[in-house]
C-alpha cells in the first residue's frame, strides 16, 4: 500500500510499520521466532495520483480539494458533453462542500465517464487532526484501514505476520502474496477468525474448540483471519 502525504511534514518518508495491536495480542498468544507487522510506503506529495490514499490535515484538506475544483472548471469551461459535464458538476458540488471526489457517490458510470481525468482526491482521503500528528503510528494504522486495506494473519514457527490485502481479496489471491506457488496449488484455506483465536487462546485451542473452518478460493478473507493454506506444491 502507498500513502501520499499533502501538507505534512512530521512523518518520515519511507516504509512504516503498521503497528496493529491485534499482532502484538497474537504474538503472546503463539510462539514464534520473530513479528513482522505489514507494511506501508509513505511517499510524498508529488505521488499522489498512484497512491492508494492520502493522509492530509483539517487545515490542508481545503487546499487539496481546491486542486481538483479548479481541474473540473476548467473541463467545465471547455464545454464538455452533457453526460461529462453532469458528472463534473456533481463532483464540483462535492468539492466545494469538502468532499474529496472519492466521497462524491460516484457510480460506476460517472466514474468511467470521467476516466481520462486523474484526480487527486480520488481515492481515500484520511484527514490527521493535529493531536494525530504527535502518535504517528496509529495514525498510521488508521490510514491503512481508512485506505481499503486489511491483514491476514500466518502464524508458528519461524514467524507470526500480518500480511496487507485489500479488503474484498479472496483466499487465492491471498495465497499469492504469500508466494506465486500457493495461489498456483491451492487446494484450501483453512480459517481461525481472529475473534474465536483469541477467545480460545490460542490457534491450537481454537482448533479443539472447533474454531477451523476450511474454505475454498472464493472465500474473502476478513480482517485478521488465522490463515493456514494447503497446496500443491
Amino acid at each position: 500500500m502507498k500513502i501520499s502525504l499533502f501538507a505534512i511534514q512530521s512523518i518520515s518518508l519511507g516504509k512504516h510499520n503498521v503497528k496493529d495491536p491485534r499482532l502484538d495480542q497474537a504474538d503472546k498468544l503463539v510462539e514464534a521466532q520473530k513479528k513482522t507487522y505489514a507494511q506501508v510506503d509513505v511517499v510524498e506529495e508529488k505521488e499522489m495520483i498512484t497512491a492508494d490514499a492520502v493522509l492530509t490535515t483539517r487545515a490542508a484538506l481545503s487546499d487539496l480539494l481546491v486542486k481538483d475544483l479548479d481541474a473540473v472548471e476548467t473541463r467545465l469551461g471547455r464545454n464538455p458533453a452533457d453526460a461529462e459535464k453532469a458528472v463534473l458538476q456533481k463532483l464540483a458540488e462535492a468539492l466545494i462542500s469538502e468532499k474529496p471526489v472519492s466521497a462524491a457517490g460516484l457510480t460506476a458510470g460517472d466514474l468511467e465517464v470521467i476516466s481520462a481525468h486523474n484526480f487527486f482526491s480520488n481515492r481515500p482521503v484520511v484527514v490527521a487532526d493535529e493531536t494525530e500528528l504527535t502518535a504517528p503510528d496509529a495514525l498510521i494504522v488508521r490510514a491503512f484501514r481508512e485506505g481499503g486495506y486489511i491483514s491476514f494473519l500466518t502464524v508458528g514457527g519461524k514467524e507470526n505476520r500480518a500480511w496487507p490485502i485489500r479488503i474484498g481479496t479472496t483466499a487465492w489471491e491471498a495465497g499469492g502474496v504469500i508466494h506465486s506457488d500457493i495461489q498456483k496449488g491451492f487446494i484450501r484455506a483453512e480459517i481461525i477468525s481472529f475473534d474465536d483465536f483469541v477467545q480460545a487462546g490460542g490457534e491450537t485451542q481454537a482448533k479443539r474448540a472447533g474454531k477451523l473452518r476450511l474454505e475454498t478460493k472464493p472465500y474473502v478473507v476478513q480482517d485478521f483471519d488465522l490463515v493456514n493454506f494447503r497446496f500443491n506444491k
